[in-house]
């Protein structure tokens, strides 16, 4: 790998990190529901696409599936979630 990648890659991955603890903050201490639940379907972004810099890193296909996983719990739980907020209750 070329020290070019790599310097971006940690860059990248600092940069993940400081996003990932900022939404934290906003998930605790979010003012309205709306809030927390906007910053959990942004963590979960966040995770994914740090899985996506990590298989990049160390070129494995195990680390794509692993963040495709996520993509799609994170998009059920966002859909079921938004029905609660907006019905409040999921299953009809």
């Amino acid at each position: 790998m070329s020290p070019l990648l790599d310097g971006a890659i940690t860059v990248a991955l600092v940069c993940h990190g400081l996003a990932m603890a900022l939404i934290l903050v906003r998930l605790l201490h979010g003012p309205a529901a709306q809030d927390r639940v906007l910053a959990l379907d942004f963590l979960y972004i966040n995770g994914m696409l740090v899985l996506l810099v990590l298989a990049i890193r160390y070129a494995s296909s195990m680390y794509f599936e692993a963040a495709l996983l996520i993509a799609l719990l994170g998009f059920v739980s966002s859909a079921a979630l938004a029905k609660f907020l907006l019905r409040g209750e999921v299953i009809e």
